[in-house]
């Protein structure tokens, strides 16, 4: 009898990503070509996914996570990049934020699991950017959460999807962001399906993002991300007297879309110093995380996860 051929491991980590400002456009025939225009930060933190496949006549997929619900987005990217291939995938993910909040860890736990099955079963990384982006769209996580995170620093997408069919533009961003949120997540799913809801997106965004392709810079991302926030006021009362009330010269605070969460950048100690007080006098759960400078990879089998 054959002895079984030996596991092959993949590891792979995506950033999370807040959007600033964004308008849908899911006109485009081809669903490559499909997401948002819009601009947003990604972060120095977000999933790793690590893939353990062995081959055999066997075909089973095994999810292990830190999070109790089920990850239907990142099974259905395991499932499609195994369609043709026959063996066992362990997959296990971590998380380092909340999912439902906001913060695009629908799109990072596809992408990270994308990347990391196909460095286990020795697929291309254009096929696991393409299968996590379809995923991502189709069940329902977000319009472009993928091709943002395909680089750090400021994101601007300024045609919609993966590439080549979609482009984003990556502007290198020091310094740190606060993220705030609540218990209770704000489900994005049935809000991206609602047309009414969309033509009301597109109209708040249209102008900012006129403006942001002249300067796409932290500074003026954040600036149209509070008159967005704003303009649109997608946010629960509560939610919106605190982004107000923690406001101020030296803090742009927005909205993260969509989720009952705030994502705060000071623009000075003093300023660094408001926001923490503000936040802890709300006892909000809150996490200071730096801008990242690089966005989704593969890592390679000798480096350690604090390396990223």
């Amino acid at each position: 009898m054959a002895s079984e051929a030996p596991a092959r491991v993949g590891r792979a980590f995506a950033p999370a990503h807040v959007t600033g400002i964004f308008a849908p456009s899911l006109e485009a025939r081809d669903p490559r070509g499909r997401g948002s225009v819009g601009a947003g930060i990604v972060l120095d933190a977000g999933v790793e996914a690590v893939a353990q496949w062995t081959p055999s006549r066997q075909a089973t997929v095994r999810i292990e996570a830190d999070v109790r619900r089920a990850l239907p987005i990142s099974e259905d990217v395991a499932r499609r990049l195994l369609a043709h291939r026959k063996g066992r995938l362990r997959l296990r993910l971590t998380h380092d934020l909340p999912i439902g909040q906001g913060f695009g860890m629908s799109a990072a736990g596809a992408l990270a699991t994308a990347l990391a099955v196909s460095a286990a079963t020795g697929q291309s990384r254009r096929l696991a950017v393409e299968t996590a982006h379809l995923a991502d769209l189709y069940g329902g996580g977000g319009l472009g959460g993928v091709s943002a995170i395909l680089g750090g620093g400021v994101e601007t997408r300024e045609r919609p999807g993966i590439p080549p069919w979609g482009h984003a533009r990556h502007t290198a961003a020091t310094g740190c962001v606060l993220l705030a949120w609540s218990s209770t997540a704000m489900p994005s799913p049935r809000l991206l399906r609602d047309p009414a809801f969309l033509r009301r997106v597109s109209a708040a965004a249209g102008p900012g993002l006129r403006r942001l392709r002249h300067r796409p810079d932290l500074r003026s991302l954040m600036r149209e991300a509070e008159r967005f926030t704003d303009t649109l006021a997608l946010g629960p009362a509560p939610v919106l007297r605190t982004v107000h009330a923690l406001r101020s010269g030296d803090v742009a605070v927005v909205q993260a879309m969509f989720g009952r969460s705030l994502m705060l950048v000071p623009w000075s100690a003093r300023g660094r110093s408001r926001a923490i007080r503000g936040l802890e006098l709300r006892g909000s759960h809150a996490v200071e995380l730096p801008i990242a400078r690089r966005g989704a990879r593969v890592i390679a089998p000798e480096q350690q996860r604090q390396s990223r």
